[in-house]
């Protein structure tokens, strides 16, 4: 269809969260992000969510979880292992919560919706508050 196609509009973003930082991440804030997430999954997320592989395993299930940068966004990862007969593959990764570097060592954080979509819920939180939003629970369980 020609000339189908939707104006732009404009959309309120009093502080700019939804623009991405120009800026790259300081390798400084790189180091202590990898480092208090590893911590945070040591400590609180494997002990929570991890258990033995059931018995008869027909289902999917968790076997890690994990984190990793990919440009600006600090991801927390899951993975399971899919047993079945008819699985496409026997291990297969889910991201569950991500960090936006958004400048001034403040983050948005989103989670992974059902839509396939990422929901920023938050925006401009310390690293501190994004932890503990994590280790919460909430709408970020692996």
């Amino acid at each position: 269809m020609a000339g189908s196609r939707r104006p732009p509009r404009w959309v309120y973003d009093p502080a700019g969260a939804f623009r991405r930082s120009g800026k790259p991440v300081p390798l400084n804030i790189w180091q202590e992000v990898e480092r208090r997430a590893q911590e945070l999954i040591t400590s609180t997320l494997k002990p929570r969510y991890l258990q033995p592989p059931p018995k008869k395993a027909d289902l999917n299930y968790l076997v890690d979880i994990s984190s990793k940068w990919r440009g600006p966004y600090f991801y927390f990862c899951s993975k399971y292992c899919s047993p079945g007969p008819r699985a496409l593959s026997p291990f297969f990764e889910s991201r569950f919560a991500r960090l936006q570097y958004a400048g001034d060592e403040r983050f948005n954080l989103a989670y992974f919706r059902h839509t396939g979509q990422w929901w920023e819920i938050m925006q401009l939180l310390s690293l501190e508050e994004c932890l503990a939003e994590i280790e919460a629970g909430g709408l970020f369980i692996p």
